[in-house]
């Protein structure tokens, strides 16, 4: 009996699984659907707000919320965030995120919807990631009396070094969910394509700032100075050895210096320097590691060169990011649902980069699985890289980010209850 039940779960879940996904993408494909998503995804567009600042683009997100009968949460979530539900509103909860906000960045692309505010762009996709949750939204409300439990929609504030999914948490927005899901656009991946892989996927990242002072003076007499610029330089190149001499070969990390301030006219020795940049590793342990060896090597080549070294990890302002690890039950659903969506040929295996990506700490607490989300189309321009000024989005992959975050929730609400159900089953049935 127990045997007979278990078949009948996994032959249910996987038509389900195959047919629905088939119709979302259908579904989100439908000229109105598509029209709509594009519409939405341009005025968020033209309007791009920075972490925490997102205002206009929650009010945006309310708005389509409220035309589509959509309740969402109305008490304040991590400053700007919007927290909706479709379903059941009881167990099981699975949550689908998108990130809102913009880069501090003047836009290099002339068209009709170029970013109206100066120095401001979303540069890094989130306007497409929130139209396709959106996107998801509207098709999950189609047949939300089909779902198995709750899809709650996590629309984050501040994912670009402000760590809004730490605040989500910190809220207890997500208490009860037991699995989440997000997406990133790529636009290196053809359209129709999407590629991850289980276990680590993208580095834990950090920042530091250190301030090293010496003694300033006229640079014809450096004997009556402290140069702290010789001491920086010394510093950087140390900083470099911690990966090269210390870091095991086959444990990728990375220390990188991007900001060297000191010293305003060509024949004066300031009286100090400034430089800052960012270190990452896939393990807790190498990121501990490295920590601690930066600030040991910033003191001590300070020291070696007579100044005095204050390092500052700016962890109040840009919050440690943990590495993003992708659950290994998810990635199996994750290849299901997408084969049957794409077909097996589209789902690929991606090699882990060094970028850092603040879906990880709900990954921390919850099973979570983030993927990267195709746009390339070979027959056009070839796109530019995230964090471009020239950066562009393909609206041709907005379908298929919306059919596969509708997808991925329903099948994920559907295979739960069939677990829960085989779970109370096995200890009464017989073989």
């Amino acid at each position: 009996m127990g045997f007979f039940k278990w078949i009948n779960c996994f032959i249910i879940f996987n038509f389900f699984s195959f047919s629905i996904s088939t119709n979302f993408l259908d579904e989100a494909k439908n000229p109105d659907v598509f029209d709509w998503m594009v519409k939405i995804r341009r005025k968020i567009h033209e309007n791009p707000e920075l972490g925490y600042e997102e205002f206009e683009t929650s009010k945006v997100i309310k708005a389509e919320l409220d035309k589509l009968g959509i309740p969402y949460r109305h008490d304040q979530v991590a400053v700007t965030a919007v927290i909706a539900f479709i379903g059941t509103k009881k167990s099981p909860f699975v949550a689908l995120r998108a990130d809102m906000d913009a880069l501090p960045m003047q836009e290099m692309v002339e068209w009709e919807h170029k970013s109206k505010v100066p120095g401001k762009m979303h540069a890094c996709g989130h306007d497409a990631h929130v139209t396709m949750l959106l996107g998801a939204a509207r098709i999950l409300k189609e047949h939300e009396k089909e779902l198995q439990g709750t899809v709650v929609l996590v629309f984050q504030p501040a994912e670009e070094g402000g760590g809004g999914a730490k605040k989500i948490l910190e809220a207890g927005a997500l208490e009860n969910v037991t699995a989440i899901f997000g997406l990133h656009v790529a636009p290196n991946v053809p359209i129709g394509e999407v590629v991850s892989r289980s276990g680590p996927i993208m580095a834990g990242s950090g920042f530091f700032e250190a301030i090293i002072t010496g003694k300033g003076g006229h640079a014809a007499i450096p004997q009556h100075s402290i140069d702290p610029i010789l001491a920086a330089s010394n510093v950087i190149v140390s900083l470099q050895h911690l990966v090269s001499r210390e870091a095991d070969p086959l444990d990728s990390q990375v220390v990188t210096v991007a900001k060297f301030q000191g010293g305003n006219a060509f024949n004066v020795i300031p009286d100090s320097v400034t430089i800052g940049g960012t270190f990452r590793a896939f393990s807790k342990e190498s990121f501990k590691q490295l920590k601690q060896r930066i600030e040991e090597v910033i003191t001590g080549q300070a020291s070696v060169h007579r100044c005095n070294a204050v390092v500052n990890y700016l962890n109040e302002q840009k919050p440690f990011y943990p590495p993003t690890v992708n659950n290994d039950e998810l990635h199996e659903h994750f290849r299901n649902v997408a084969e049957n969506l794409l077909g097996i040929d589209k789902v690929n295996i991606m090699q882990p980069m060094m970028g850092a990506e603040d879906f990880s700490f709900y990954q921390e607490l919850i099973p979570g699985y983030f993927f990267m989300l195709g746009m390339e189309n070979p027959s056009h321009e070839r796109l530019n890289s995230l964090h471009s000024p020239f950066f562009k989005i393909n609206e041709d992959a907005l379908p298929y980010g919306a059919a596969l975050h509708a997808s991925l929730a329903s099948s994920y609400l559907l295979k739960y209850q069939q677990n829960v159900a085989v779970e109370e089953g096995k200890y009464h049935d017989e073989l």
